[in-house]
Protein backbone atom coordinates (compact mmCIF):
# COMPACT_ATOMS: atom_id res chain seq x y z
CA UNK A 1 0.00 0.00 0.00
CA UNK A 2 1.26 3.44 -0.94
CA UNK A 3 1.73 5.67 2.12
CA UNK A 4 1.79 8.88 0.07
CA UNK A 5 -1.60 9.69 -1.40
CA UNK A 6 -2.12 12.64 -3.75
CA UNK A 7 -5.65 13.70 -2.89
CA UNK A 8 -5.97 16.11 -5.82
CA UNK A 9 -8.23 14.17 -8.13
CA UNK A 10 -10.23 15.24 -11.17
CA UNK A 11 -13.99 14.92 -11.59
CA UNK A 12 -13.46 11.89 -13.86
CA UNK A 13 -11.14 10.27 -11.34
CA UNK A 14 -13.85 10.79 -8.69
CA UNK A 15 -16.20 8.78 -10.94
CA UNK A 16 -13.74 5.88 -11.03
CA UNK A 17 -13.08 6.06 -7.28
CA UNK A 18 -16.79 5.96 -6.48
CA UNK A 19 -17.06 2.65 -8.37
CA UNK A 20 -14.02 1.24 -6.56
CA UNK A 21 -15.35 2.37 -3.16
CA UNK A 22 -18.75 0.84 -3.90
CA UNK A 23 -17.38 -2.47 -5.23
CA UNK A 24 -14.36 -3.00 -2.97
CA UNK A 25 -12.22 -4.91 -5.47
CA UNK A 26 -12.79 -4.38 -9.14
CA UNK A 27 -11.27 -4.81 -12.63
CA UNK A 28 -11.05 -2.04 -15.23
CA UNK A 29 -13.74 -3.88 -17.22
CA UNK A 30 -16.09 -3.82 -14.22
CA UNK A 31 -15.42 -0.10 -13.70
CA UNK A 32 -16.23 0.52 -17.38
CA UNK A 33 -19.44 -1.52 -17.16
CA UNK A 34 -20.69 0.55 -14.22
CA UNK A 35 -19.70 3.89 -15.73
CA UNK A 36 -21.19 3.05 -19.18
CA UNK A 37 -24.54 3.98 -17.65
CA UNK A 38 -23.22 7.51 -17.23
CA UNK A 39 -20.14 8.00 -19.42
CA UNK A 40 -19.30 7.17 -23.02
CA UNK A 41 -15.67 6.35 -22.32
CA UNK A 42 -13.51 4.09 -24.43
CA UNK A 43 -11.64 1.35 -22.54
CA UNK A 44 -8.36 3.28 -22.93
CA UNK A 45 -9.92 6.33 -21.24
CA UNK A 46 -10.93 4.31 -18.20
CA UNK A 47 -7.47 2.73 -18.06
CA UNK A 48 -5.87 6.19 -18.22
CA UNK A 49 -7.87 7.38 -15.20
CA UNK A 50 -7.08 4.15 -13.33
CA UNK A 51 -3.38 4.59 -14.12
CA UNK A 52 -3.44 8.15 -12.79
CA UNK A 53 -5.16 7.00 -9.59
CA UNK A 54 -2.57 4.26 -9.10
CA UNK A 55 0.24 6.85 -9.55
CA UNK A 56 -1.46 9.15 -7.04
CA UNK A 57 -1.58 6.32 -4.52
CA UNK A 58 -5.38 6.24 -4.45
CA UNK A 59 -5.60 2.71 -5.89
CA UNK A 60 -3.84 -0.50 -4.95
CA UNK A 61 -3.15 -3.00 -7.75
CA UNK A 62 -2.86 -6.75 -7.50
CA UNK A 63 -2.75 -9.32 -10.25
CA UNK A 64 -4.91 -12.37 -10.61
CA UNK A 65 -3.68 -14.33 -13.59
CA UNK A 66 -3.57 -11.79 -16.43
CA UNK A 67 -6.13 -9.49 -14.77
CA UNK A 68 -5.44 -6.46 -12.64
CA UNK A 69 -7.63 -6.05 -9.57
CA UNK A 70 -7.97 -2.57 -8.08
CA UNK A 71 -8.94 -1.54 -4.56
CA UNK A 72 -8.85 1.78 -2.72
CA UNK A 73 -5.92 2.74 -0.51
CA UNK A 74 -8.19 5.12 1.42
CA UNK A 75 -11.85 4.65 2.29
CA UNK A 76 -14.43 7.03 0.90
CA UNK A 77 -15.52 8.69 4.13
CA UNK A 78 -11.90 9.26 5.21
CA UNK A 79 -11.08 10.76 1.80
CA UNK A 80 -14.09 13.09 1.89
CA UNK A 81 -13.27 14.12 5.46
CA UNK A 82 -9.62 14.83 4.50
CA UNK A 83 -10.73 16.79 1.43
CA UNK A 84 -13.10 18.96 3.46
CA UNK A 85 -10.49 19.46 6.19
CA UNK A 86 -8.02 20.64 3.56
CA UNK A 87 -10.57 23.13 2.22
CA UNK A 88 -11.28 24.45 5.71
CA UNK A 89 -7.55 24.75 6.47
CA UNK A 90 -7.12 26.92 3.37
CA UNK A 91 -9.90 29.45 3.91
CA UNK A 92 -10.32 32.22 6.46
CA UNK A 93 -11.61 30.81 9.76
CA UNK A 94 -14.37 33.44 9.59
CA UNK A 95 -15.68 31.82 6.38
CA UNK A 96 -15.96 28.27 7.74
CA UNK A 97 -19.43 28.79 9.23
CA UNK A 98 -20.83 30.35 6.04
CA UNK A 99 -19.28 27.57 3.98
CA UNK A 100 -20.97 24.92 6.13
CA UNK A 101 -24.28 26.77 5.85
CA UNK A 102 -23.88 26.85 2.03
CA UNK A 103 -23.21 23.10 1.98
CA UNK A 104 -26.28 22.38 4.10
CA UNK A 105 -28.47 24.68 2.00
CA UNK A 106 -27.51 22.87 -1.22
CA UNK A 107 -27.78 19.32 0.16
CA UNK A 108 -30.81 17.07 0.17
CA UNK A 109 -31.06 15.82 3.75
CA UNK A 110 -33.09 13.16 5.54
CA UNK A 111 -34.78 13.82 8.87
CA UNK A 112 -32.12 11.60 10.44
CA UNK A 113 -29.35 13.73 8.89
CA UNK A 114 -30.95 16.89 10.28
CA UNK A 115 -31.33 15.30 13.71
CA UNK A 116 -27.61 14.39 13.75
CA UNK A 117 -26.71 17.95 12.74
CA UNK A 118 -28.92 19.42 15.45
CA UNK A 119 -27.17 17.26 18.05
CA UNK A 120 -23.76 18.25 16.70
CA UNK A 121 -24.74 21.94 16.81
CA UNK A 122 -25.96 21.59 20.39
CA UNK A 123 -22.55 20.16 21.33
CA UNK A 124 -20.76 22.95 19.41
CA UNK A 125 -22.69 25.59 21.39
CA UNK A 126 -20.62 24.62 24.45
CA UNK A 127 -17.42 25.81 22.70
CA UNK A 128 -18.93 28.65 20.65
CA UNK A 129 -17.30 32.07 20.65
CA UNK A 130 -18.87 35.49 20.13
CA UNK A 131 -16.83 36.03 16.96
CA UNK A 132 -14.43 33.73 15.14
CA UNK A 133 -11.02 35.39 14.80
CA UNK A 134 -9.46 35.77 11.36
CA UNK A 135 -6.65 33.31 10.63
CA UNK A 136 -5.25 35.12 7.60
CA UNK A 137 -2.36 37.46 7.05
CA UNK A 138 -3.30 40.97 5.86
CA UNK A 139 -4.20 40.88 2.17
CA UNK A 140 -5.27 37.24 2.21
CA UNK A 141 -8.95 37.92 2.85
CA UNK A 142 -11.40 40.78 3.18
CA UNK A 143 -11.32 41.00 6.98
CA UNK A 144 -9.55 44.34 6.84
CA UNK A 145 -12.70 45.62 5.08
CA UNK A 146 -14.84 43.91 7.77
CA UNK A 147 -16.34 41.89 4.93
CA UNK A 148 -14.99 38.45 5.76
CA UNK A 149 -18.28 37.00 6.99
CA UNK A 150 -20.13 38.04 3.86
CA UNK A 151 -20.11 34.52 2.49
CA UNK A 152 -17.91 35.44 -0.47
CA UNK A 153 -16.51 31.92 -0.69
CA UNK A 154 -17.88 29.72 -3.43
CA UNK A 155 -17.14 26.17 -2.27
CA UNK A 156 -17.14 24.76 -5.82
CA UNK A 157 -14.28 27.07 -6.79
CA UNK A 158 -12.17 25.91 -3.87
CA UNK A 159 -12.85 22.17 -3.90
CA UNK A 160 -10.14 19.62 -4.19
CA UNK A 161 -11.49 18.75 -7.64
CA UNK A 162 -9.89 19.78 -10.92
CA UNK A 163 -12.01 20.00 -14.07
CA UNK A 164 -11.14 17.65 -16.93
Amino acid sequence: MNTEIDSKITVSEWEVMRVVWAQGKVTSKEIREVLQQKKDWKPATTKTFIGRLVKKGMLHTETEGKMYIYSANINESEFIKNTLNEIFENICDKDVGNTIVNLITKATLSFKDIEKMEKALEMKKKDAVEEVPCSCVPGQCKCQDHNCSSGHLNIAENQNVKRE
